[in-house]
């Protein structure tokens, strides 16, 4: 029987089918529709496509952008994805496969796949934050997802708090600082466009070192992993600099906890999966 396993963010959605349930069979990558109903169609398709049939599914399980809603059937908001808001992603698929579905935020089952085959493997307590578009992060503890009352949402905490780099009009967090988004916000054109030797980056280092010192004394990690097109890209904020900074700002307090980046690229969402469909069949 058949795993089918998804990763759908605001761009790309990933679907990947594992039928030994230890590794990735198969894959293939599609466009996300902002419309719902594109968006069920599109998954399907692919599946099909990776020649699964309806009745070999066994079991569903990915990743979603976006808050989960209280019945983990779909997700409760999300900025982009915004027509899949308060619709049942499960009821829907459903309709087409005959199988359970379990659904976890898209951060959350990345860092689930780093955690078991990626950077940090082997590791008691791991902090995994991607920096992309926006920031996002979740902590694993012994190989599961942490348990939480609404989610984590480390890229929302306050950072700017004078306001200095930031101005008035803008949410003082540290999604709004490091993010792609945010950085285009401030810069006026696309990070990709913006040379390595640039002093921004060495800047941003800086920016993202007082949230992983946050990271560090809130969930008191033995390794953060750091992913997204921000820290894995080219230009990127450089690895070292990241970990000088946050050296710096934690002054001895504690000691600093490793910090490596991700390993899994752009699959580390169906690893996770695959680990989150495991864990499903183990409850």
């Amino acid at each position: 029987m058949t795993y089918v396993l998804f990763d759908i963010g605001g761009t790309s959605m990933r679907v990947g089918i594992s039928r030994d349930h230890e590794t990735l069979t198969r894959t293939t990558t599609v466009k996300t529709p902002r419309d719902f109903s594109s968006g069920v169609t599109a998954l399907t398709e692919a599946v099909r496509d990776l020649g699964v049939l309806a009745d070999e599914v066994y079991l569903i399980a990915g990743g979603i952008r976006g808050l989960i809603a209280d019945d983990r059937e779909g997700i409760q908001n999300d900025a982009i994805l915004s027509d899949w808001a308060g619709k049942s992603l499960a009821r829907s698929l459903r309709k087409h496969f005959e199988a359970p579905l379990v659904i976890e935020n898209d951060t959350a089952v990345a860092g689930l796949g780093e955690a078991h085959h990626g950077a940090g493997k082997g590791m008691p307590i791991v902090a995994y934050h991607t920096i992309s578009t926006g920031v996002g992060g979740v902590k694993i503890v012994n190989g599961r997802i942490d348990a939480a009352t609404q989610g984590f949402e480390p890229g929302h905490q306050i950072i700017d708090i004078d306001r200095t780099v930031l101005g008035e009009d803008i949410a003082p967090t540290l999604e709004n600082l490091v993010s792609g988004t945010g950085l285009e916000a401030r810069m006026g054109t696309s990070p990709k466009d913006i040379p390595q030797s640039d002093v921004i980056w060495k800047d941003l280092a800086g920016y993202l070192a007082q949230g992983l010192r946050n990271t560090t004394l809130y969930w008191s990690p033995d390794v953060i992993v750091l992913g997204g097109s921000m820290i894995l890209g080219d230009p990127k904020i450089e690895l070292s600099d990241i970990r000088k900074a946050t050296v710096e700002t934690l002054n001895g307090f504690v000691d600093c906890p490793l910090i490596t980046t991700a390993t899994l690229g752009d699959a580390s969402g169906l690893w996770g999966a695959l680990v989150l469909a495991r864990q499903y069949e183990e409850v």
